[in-house]
This record gives C-alpha cells, structure tokens and sequence, in this order.
C-alpha cells in the first residue's frame, strides 16, 4: 500500500506540477523547504490526495513540518486510512 500511494504522489508531481513525467523523486527529497512545491501547489497537491485516497488533511498539516516530503505524506495518508 505504501508504494502505491508513494507512486501514485510522485506521479502526479512529476506531471502537474514539475511538468516533467519522467522526473522521480526520492521518498525523502524536500520539497517545500527546497521550493520544489509552492504553497499554490502544497494546497493542489492536499486535494489531489484527499480525492485519490479519500482522506482528509488538516490545513494546519500543509507546512514543512508535517508534509515537506513524500515520506511525510505517505505517513500521513496512512494514519489517516487507519
């Protein structure tokens, strides 16, 4: 399950933010803190999860601390999955 949802997020990274489908990121690449993502993408990429995975992530969650890698995030989307 942890692939999948890693896999799924790094694709959509790859293709609608970074405009580069080829492009693979590692699990524990920054992406807030290094600008990869912006905080126009962060709430994009909040949706995208909550829709795909039916969750819900708390606005206070979308900041650096909770969700500056994919490793966060898939531990996040996890928790919430129960």
């Amino acid at each position: 399950m942890r692939e999948e949802i890693l896999g799924k997020l790094n694709a959509y990274i790859a293709a609608q933010i970074l405009r580069d489908p080829a492009k693979t990121l590692a699990g524990d690449e920054p992406l807030i803190s290094s600008g990869i993502i912006d905080s126009f993408n962060l709430v994009d990429l909040a949706i995208f999860a909550e829709d795909t995975f039916g969750v819900h992530l708390d606005d206070m969650e979308l900041n650096a601390d909770h969700f500056d890698t994919l490793d966060q995030l898939v531990d996040l989307i996890l928790a919430r999955l129960g």
